[in-house]
């Protein structure tokens, strides 16, 4: 008796073999993020140093690499010859502080040395001391989460923050829809992209213990459960 191979179940192995093939071709702009013992110690270093990096900064002049103010970021911004014009700020998402005698002031894009120079020369002709301090007080980061959450759009934080914490401050997920198993994270370096892959479900069942940390400007994509029908 001849094998008889049903088309509908050919044309289901096919398009699956066709599948397999397209995503192991896209494996090398990819990584899977694994939480599994062998490779714990390194991502335990990667996320130190990622928590270090995060982490606001309110050093002076003398660190190594300045702190960019950005939106979300808190200034204090002393007068010693003025006390009264003493003010804290919160950036704005404009990018722009709101100081007395002066109004708006650009802040975002500046480190806290160039928004003094910027502010000694417009208060030079104000006050007879132009002396200004700038000092960050705290410092946020924005990443954006987009797919299967219910508040989709700019999460800002303040301290280190996990891909899952960030989907959490997006609304949560919609479960109905959300496949926990592939969030992609995307990762822009100057000119250059980064792709991760997370099992946010190991992580909300606990199987996993290693977080995936943030970094600025980050994109959490969560995508849709795959559906034949």
């Amino acid at each position: 008796m001849k094998n008889i191979i049903c088309p509908r179940l050919f044309l289901k192995f096919s398009i699956l073999t066709v599948a397999a093939a397209a995503l192991a071709g896209c494996s090398g702009t990819s990584q899977y993020y694994d939480a599994s013992p062998t490779t714990a110690s390194k991502q335990a270093a990667a996320q130190t140093a990622l928590d270090d990096w995060a982490t606001p900064q309110t050093g002076s002049s003398s660190s190594p690499q300045a702190t960019v103010l950005r939106q979300g970021d808190t200034v204090k911004v002393t007068f010693p010859g003025s006390p009264n014009l003493n003010q804290t700020e919160q950036v704005r998402l404009d990018g722009k502080i709101s100081l007395p005698l002066v109004g708006d002031v650009q802040a975002a894009g500046q480190t806290s040395d160039e928004l003094e120079q910027n502010l000694v020369r417009l208060y030079a002709p104000q006050l007879s001391s132009s002396d200004v301090t700038v000092a960050i007080e705290s410092s946020s980061f924005p990443v954006f989460v987009t797919g299967c959450v219910l508040a989709p759009g700019r999460v800002l934080s303040s301290e280190p923050i996990t891909a899952l914490e960030a989907a959490m401050q997006a609304g949560g997920f919609d479960y109905a829809r959300a496949n926990l198993r592939n969030v992609h994270v995307i990762r822009r370096d100057n000119n250059s992209s980064q792709s991760y892959v997370l099992n946010l479900k190991s992580v909300l069942s606990g199987d996993e213990k290693n977080d995936f940390y943030l970094q600025p400007n980050d994109i959490i994509y969560v995508p849709e459960k795959f559906s034949w029908f």
